[in-house]
């Protein structure tokens, strides 16, 4: 009565609630649980046989429900299993390009693919030690699977999940699998026999012959190649000059042909050798699976490169109409700053000396812009190493260009100045002469004696600059000058001395006429200013040049001297200051001149 109570308590759990659903009676009851208890009641049945009635109805009603719920489970497994057969694939055991069986659920910690994997593995090597045969195989089935053994050990388990993928019981599934690998045995055994050995040994001496004749061939191709290059193309190859500059003699060009054609000749060749190893391992069936790993170093990274470059094709096509907008964007706007530079077209308020700056500027802002849109779409964009070396650039530049920076903002702000232009006379500093060249970081001067000097941005913005040619071919550029003359001579006789020898001057403007100021009255003399316009403020020096050597003229035809600031000179009786070396031979000093003049006596 006890065994009787402890199998009603179990029933309970099973059955007592007809209602609920099978999933909840799989979650309380496990099914090795319900197989061994099946199995007990069987055997308690059997006792029971000869013995009171209502214990035997008791355990028969009990084994019924156990058989029911085992049908009802079984239905819940075979109507999930078909509803996910249109859209689960089961994982092939292959063997030898074979597929014996497919595995579709998980036993244990092994996923599908493992237990798939294993089992080929396992079965390939039986294979290959002759171990298969119909008295090493059979089937041992225990609570829910089937274990396929040969010689003691277990090649695999087959679960009644996996069964029932192929519906099958697990039984009838693993003999099906032990007749197709005795088979598969027998077709085996048949190409690895002594014929198929010979025949398999004899395509590999095949196979290197070919090898050797191609090689043969490829070295032979390659001199006669070389020698026929030479020879056609020797009146060519006059060595490799850029203007002044030989990159490449005569000999060395030569040589360079020479040496990319030995390159190409040993590059074939291990092509054909690579190409060869595949062949070669796949003559032997216990080496197909080196062959296929060989060729897969070339063909696995070449389909990766195809559809990388075919899913790359939507980015490259939005990257070549950003490229493509852009391109036609900066020619419309080169367009228009060439109308404006010409004077074609004029806007209020924008000089015709900004289009050119203006239009760099711009296109450095649309490029930028342009980058930035690119940017996402570029291949490896969203790499964190790729992230990290444009972050670590951009850091670099910013912390190593700070000077640059600062000369190219004041590179933009004297252009929008305009405080000078090309050709314009200024001075800037201690620097006089002509602009030449004007960049985002210097400015070039060009002095009257040909020296270039090169001025930062930065020193220009901060500083002060002279513009001699700004308003000289408008209101003409004043060049002045000082004479000192004593108070014996009359001012207005100095004034028409200058004012003559300033209109003799060349490039001084006859109208406005030249003037005199007289800048200050001295203890000694008189200080007189001239000023003439000119329209050549790049002639100044010469314009110096020539009004000081007029005004000497012009005071020596009129017998005024200039005495002052300073004049001194006192030679009869003294000593000539050259050092004695440059004396000539002999040399005496003057003696003292006196002329007596004296009235004669009346």
């Amino acid at each position: 009565m006890q065994s009787i109570k402890f199998i009603f308590s179990i029933l309970f759990c099973l059955v007592i609630v007809p209602g609920k659903s099978q999933d909840s009676a799989k979650q309380k009851v496990d099914s090795s649980q319900v197989d061994s208890i099946s199995k007990k009641l069987l055997l308690e049945l059997e006792e029971l046989k000869n013995t009171e009635e209502i214990k035997r109805l008791q355990l028969q009603r009990a084994l019924d429900s156990i058989q029911g719920i085992q049908a009802n489970r079984k239905r819940a497994i075979l109507l999930k299993i078909d509803s996910l057969r249109g859209t689960t694939s089961g994982v092939p055991v292959v063997v030898f390009n074979d597929t014996l069986m497919y595995f579709f659920e998980r036993l244990g910690s092994l996923s599908p693919k493992e237990r798939a994997n294993r089992a080929s593995r396992n079965l390939e090597v039986k294979f290959e030690s002759g171990e298969i045969n119909s008295n090493s195989l059979k089937a041992t089935a225990n609570d829910e699977a089937v274990d396929l053994i040969l010689n003691g050990d277990i090649l695999f388990t087959i679960t009644e999940k996996d069964a029932y993928w192929l519906e099958k019981t697990p039984i009838k599934a693993t003999e099906d699998l032990i007749t197709t690998l005795l088979d598969l045995n027998q077709v085996y055994q048949e190409k690895h026999g002594i014929l198929v050995m010979v025949k398999r040994i004899g395509l590999l001496i095949l196979v290197l012959i070919i090898l050797w004749i191609l090689i043969r061939l490829v070295n032979r191709g390659i001199t006669k190649l070389n020698d026929v290059l030479i020879k056609k193309f020797k009146p060519y190859l006059n060595g490799l000059k850029f203007k002044n500059y030989e990159f490449l003699s005569e000999d060395a060009e030569i040589k360079l042909v020479r040496w990319c054609l030995k390159v190409t000749k040993w590059l074939l060749i291990l092509f054909l050798l690579y190409i060869t190893l595949p062949v070669i391992f796949s003559i032997f069936p216990t080496t197909k699976g080196i062959a296929t790993t060989l060729i897969g170093y070339i063909l696995n990274p070449l389909k990766k490169f195809t559809w990388a470059l075919v899913g790359y094709i939507p980015n490259l096509i939005t990257i070549a109409v950003v490229v493509l907008v852009t391109n036609y964007f900066i020619r419309a706007i080169r367009f228009f700053a060439s109308e404006i530079e010409s004077g074609k077209l004029q806007i209020p308020g924008f000089y015709a000396d900004w289009a050119g700056p203006t239009f760099k500027l711009l296109k450095i802002v649309v490029y930028a812009f342009a980058f930035v849109i690119i940017f996402p779409y570029l291949p490896g964009s969203k790499s964190p190493i790729f992230q990290g070396v444009s972050v670590f650039f951009g850091l670099l530049i910013s912390l190593g260009s700070s000077s640059a920076i600062s000369n190219i903002i004041a590179g933009l702000v004297i252009t929008y100045m305009r405080p000078f232009k090309i050709g314009d006379r200024v001075k800037i500093g201690e620097t006089t002469g002509d602009i030449v060249e004007k960049t985002l970081l210097v400015t070039r001067v060009r002095t009257i004696k040909n020296e270039d000097i090169s001025i930062p941005n930065s020193t220009i913005l901060v500083g002060s600059t002279v513009n001699y040619s700004s308003s000289s071919e408008s209101l003409g550029l004043i060049l002045n000058s000082t004479v000192t003359i004593g108070y014996d001579v009359p001012w207005r006789k100095v004034h028409d001395l200058l004012i003559s020898a300033a209109l003799k001057a060349d490039f001084i403007n006859k109208e406005p006429a030249p003037f005199v100021l007289q800048t200050s009255l001295d203890d000694f003399y008189v200080s007189y200013q001239i000023n003439a316009y000119t329209n050549k403020a790049g002639m100044a020096a010469k314009i110096y040049s020539q009004l000081h050597a007029n005004i000497q003229d012009a005071f020596n035809e009129a017998g005024v001297e200039i005495l002052s600031p300073h004049y001194r000179a006192a030679r009869d009786g003294n000593t000539a200051t050259l050092p004695p070396e440059y004396l000539p031979k002999g040399y005496q000093a003057p003696r003292f001149n006196v002329n007596l003049n004296q009235k004669p006596n009346d």
